[in-house]
Parts: C-alpha cells; structure tokens; sequence
C-alpha cells in the first residue's frame, strides 16, 4: 500500500467541515485513500448500477441508510443527490459527516458550489508523486524510468506494463467518462486529437492549429479540450501576466496530468525510444509541473504555477507566486550543469527586479549544488527542498 502524502491534510480538513470532497482523475487512488482514512464509514459506490438506480430516484430513503454519514463514490454519478444532502448536513452540523469523491472536475465543482457552498471544500488527488513511490522503486536512478511508468499507484503496486496499462486505461475513459461529457461521433479522430495534443505537450497552446491538422472547428477543439481537462487528463497552465512594459504571451501551455499516458499517446514504450524522442525535453518539464503541483496539493492549497514568456523569446518554464515573491524554475534535461541553463532566470530576476525574486531553481537530471547568485540548482529528486522555507509553502 502507498502512503499518501494528503492523508493528514484530509484528516484535518474533515475535523473542520461536514462533507469533504475529494477530485482527481480515475485510478488516481482515492477510493483506496478515502477509505483507508475513515475505515468506520460506509463505502457506497455510485457506479453500481443498482445503487445508482435507487439514489437517483428516492434519494430522500437512499440517505436514510446512512444516518451517521458515509463515503459516497463518483458522486456525479448521482448530482441530485447533492441538495439533499445540504439540508442533513445542515441538520446534524457534523464535522466529516460525509466523504464525496468524484473525477469530473468542472461539472462537479459547479454543481457542488450550488448546492453545498460553505459546507465542504475540495482536495485534488493527482496520481502519486515522486516521493510517495520512492519507496517501492529505490534502485530507479533513471528519469526514463519515472517518465514512462507514470505515476498511476495500481502500475506500481501490481507492477503492470506501462504501456499496456495506459492503452486500457485510455479505451475505458473514451467508452466510459466521455459519453457523459461529449458526444462523439468519431472516436478515431477524437484519438488523434489526444494524440496530437500529446505531441503538442509544454507548448504553446494553438486550438487553430489543432483544428487545421485535424479539418474540424477551432470551437470543437476548444470543446475537446475542455472535456480532457474536466476529466482531469489534461491541464491548461496560463502564462504570468504583469504589465512588464513588455508583448507577453498571454495562451496557456499544455500538459497532461500523467506522463507515462503521454507517452503511450506518442507510442513510446520503451527508455531507449524517449532517449531519441525529441519530446524528452518536454516530458519531463511536464513532470517536474506535476511533482510541484502536487506538493501543493497535498497541502490543501492551489499550485499558484505559471510559465513567462513573451514575443522577444526570453521565457521561464515555471513561475511559482508566493505572496508578492515570484520564482522563477527553469527545467532542463541534462546530467551537467551550464551556465547558460540560469539565463532565463536571471532575466526574469533583472525585469522584476530582485526585491520580488530573490531566488530562482533550475531543476535538472544531474546532482543537486549549491546556490550560486541566488539560484538553487536542484535536481529533480530533490524538488521537496525547494518548499522547505515556510514561505514557499
């Protein structure tokens, strides 16, 4: 069993609010961390078809069942049941009454915000990071190795085949979550779509290129997109914006949640073909993105991450604001450091101004050293020292 880095925070959260809510993507673990967290509650799956029928149309007697609170399992499975359960949590006043988890994150927020605004807040269980599987794969000294197994836990822990596993993984979410979002009439051009948009990762998002590519809507693309992100396969990361007297770029970049199912979307299977893959670069600037986000997350807090870039080609991959502080992280695939590797940075230091950035990161595939001129070199294993400082976290 991995454990869970949100587990504490999950706890506190449920001594402080009667339903808690917890999202992220299917398989991600929450059923296993929900559960192993309150083991005193009952577990109820709304994806039994039997119990799905039952809480959908008498959810007043289907409630009834479970005076002291439960689990409930892809709660948008059943949204309706939502507004009656505002008027027992009202009643009972019972902090940690009821757990919902759910994997459709817009929808469900929504619905949620109407129904049970100030009576449950949310945490964001991504797959689990770096420092949670360390554990089962001590002798792993290669990024390949990180970046092709993902980290789904059932991978790890029935140590499956990553590109198999991925390949099932994508057919179940087409068949099962997209129906529920969008209504496809071609499934093969919606995966090249996703595999397009693999092959787009930690660009610049361009929706008129997509659609150009692929002879459909820049509108449909917007659509397609929106459906990935609500299910928690892709994510938008939006550009810092401050008026620098410079042209910015103001689209988001692209990543996926996961990038082990990034590389199966590219048909990488093993170590030898990401080496020549020209992607490399960008996969693992992906997954530096996701080992900070979910830092963050597993605190109970939003990853406050951005990227800079503008018209005259100076960029940053990551902006990390903390207050009215920016650091700016550069990521870069090598196991020897460059002094060209801090350019980035040390631009975006003499724009802001070094009262607002007073440290920088580059985060790389070699050994961490020393800060020099107010920039950490860290390498990727290292990434949890980068949030020590009470005020990065």
């Amino acid at each position: 069993m991995i454990e869970r880095h949100i587990t504490s925070e999950l706890e506190t959260l449920a001594q402080q609010y009667p339903v808690i809510t917890v999202v992220g993507p299917r398989q991600s673990g929450k059923t296993t961390l929900v559960k192993m967290t309150f083991p005193d509650k009952t577990y109820v799956s709304l994806e039994d078809p039997d119990i799905r029928v039952y809480a959908t149309e008498d959810p007043r007697a289907f409630l009834a069942n479970y005076p002291a609170g439960a689990i409930l399992d892809e709660i948008q499975r059943v949204p309706q049941l939502l507004s009656y359960l505002q008027a027992i949590v009202d009643e009972n006043n019972q902090p940690g009454h009821f757990i919902l988890t759910g994997s459709h994150q817009l929808q469900l927020k929504q619905e949620i915000s109407q129904s049970l605004a100030g009576r449950t807040t949310f945490l964001q269980l991504l797959p689990c990071s770096y420092q949670e599987l360390y554990k089962l794969h001590p002798n792993w000294v290669e990024v390949n190795q990180w970046l092709i197994a993902g980290s789904y836990p059932r991978i790890h822990i029935a140590d499956l085949n990553p590109y198999k596993a991925y390949r099932a993984y994508t057919q179940t979410y087409l068949e099962r979550d997209l129906s529920q979002l969008i209504r496809l009439k071609d499934l093969s051009l919606f995966q090249r779509f996703m595999r397009l948009c693999a092959g787009r990762i930690g660009g610049i998002l361009n929706k008129h290129s997509l659609a150009s590519d692929l002879g459909i809507s820049s509108s449909t693309v917007e659509h397609w997109i929106a459906a990935l992100e609500a299910s928690y396969i892709v994510f938008r990361l939006q550009p810092y914006f401050e008026n620098f007297g410079k042209r910015i770029i103001k689209s988001p970049k692209l990543y996926f949640c996961d990038t082990g199912l990034a590389c199966y979307l590219l048909g990488i299977e093993t170590m030898t073909q990401l080496d020549r893959d020209p992607l490399k670069g960008a996969l693992f600037e992906n997954w530096v993105f996701l080992e900070l986000a979910k830092i963050r997350y597993n605190r109970g807090l939003d990853h406050q991450l951005y990227f800079y870039r503008d018209q005259h080609g100076h960029e940053v991959d990551f902006i990390y604001q903390t207050g009215n502080e920016l650091i700016p992280i550069e990521v870069k695939v090598a196991q020897t450091m460059h002094k060209d590797f801090t350019r980035g940075v040390k631009a975006f230091q003499k724009l802001v101004g070094e009262q607002r950035v007073p440290q920088g990161f580059v985060v790389y595939t070699g050994a961490s050293q020393p800060s020099s001129s107010g920039i950490d070199v860290v390498s990727y294993q290292d990434m949890m020292s980068m949030f020590k400082n009470s005020n990065q976290s």
